[in-house]
């Protein structure tokens, strides 16, 4: 074995809690008789088993399971998607209610086959899940859409608690790792985000592991600060399937923990750091006080509204 193979073998404290109880079971059942896709088992996701025993939350993946771009470290599938479902935002949300979620996160495909980057049935997502579920926070996960900015203010109508789009790596990888998206239009997307809500907490997240500097690591921290970026979190590259990138090398718990201090120190709100964390992970601890605050409002509105329409 050479010493490259031996370097990146997988360390031994770097493992994954299995635990396949009632409560995780039926959740994957519920998943399949609602004929519902999950970023937690397309993307593989290391904590699917923590996160579904638990009932804490949930990342449901709208719009299909086919996405229009292939980037290099995601396992979800690439291909020509399928037609819109519009019956796909009500089932959720009645998942949603069915599972007693107290934070839901909304993530989807990239559909760049659509003119709106299916930014309308987001929206018609979050709505349907406000509505069954007025006591759960909501974070929106989208791609960027290609940076259309009115595709954009759709989904921002529909009064997210918690807006979340990836960086994934520094901008040194970008072109190496993703597909179509780039590094500046996804910092302008969360810039534009604070511009139409300013009170709305914006998140971003990155993979190590790729070949970065720790240089370019702190680079990106000050870059997402610099467009308003409230919450980060940072986790291990793990490679897929033999015909993703390779995990160039394994971060130590520890550098873990000296990243999330320097971006609190940076300014960050909030910072998850770890070897299995990724970018929904914990996320309903991440959801600030005004987040919850806009929540209120946007119920009163909603509340107020339907009291006029009845006199």
């Amino acid at each position: 074995m050479s010493k490259q193979e031996e370097y990146v073998r997988k360390p031994e404290w770097l493992k994954i809690k299995l635990n396949t109880n009632k409560s995780y079971t039926g959740l994957k059942k519920l998943m399949r008789d609602k004929s519902l896709n999950t970023v937690c088992e397309e993307a593989r996701c290391p904590n699917i088993h923590e996160c579904w025993s638990e009932r804490q939350t949930a990342t449901f993946m709208i719009l299909g399971d086919t996405c229009t771009r292939g980037c290099r470290f995601c396992a979800v599938k690439t291909g020509l998607p399928n037609e819109l479902d519009w019956g796909e935002p009500k089932r959720v949300a009645e998942s949603a209610k069915v599972m007693g979620l107290k934070h839901v996160v909304v993530t989807a495909v990239a559909r760049d086959d659509l003119n709106d980057g299916g930014a309308a049935v987001f929206a018609e997502t979050v709505r349907a899940i406000r509505k069954e579920n007025p006591g759960c926070t909501i974070e929106i996960l989208p791609s960027d859409m290609k940076g259309d900015y009115e595709s954009l203010h759709t989904l921002m109508d529909s009064k997210p608690d918690i807006f979340n789009h990836n960086i994934e790596t520094v901008r040194r990888l970008t072109k190496k790792v993703r597909a179509i998206a780039k590094y500046d239009r996804s910092l302008q997307l969360l810039q534009r985000v604070k511009e139409i809500a300013p009170d709305t907490p914006t998140k971003s997240s990155i993979m190590v592991g790729l070949g970065e500097t720790k240089e370019e690591i702190v680079e990106a921290m000050d870059d997402l600060l610099a467009h308003d970026v409230d919450i980060m979190t940072i986790g291990q590259y793990l490679q897929p399937t033999k015909s993703h990138l390779n995990v160039e090398r394994y971060y130590h718990p520890d550098e873990f923990e000296e990243l999330k201090k320097i971006a609190l120190q940076k300014g960050f709100k909030h910072c998850e750091a770890g070897p299995l964390v990724r970018s929904s992970y914990h996320a309903d601890e991440q959801v600030s006080a005004a987040s919850k605050q806009n929540r209120i409002k946007y119920m009163k509105g909603i509340e107020e509204q339907e009291e006029k329409q009845i006199f």
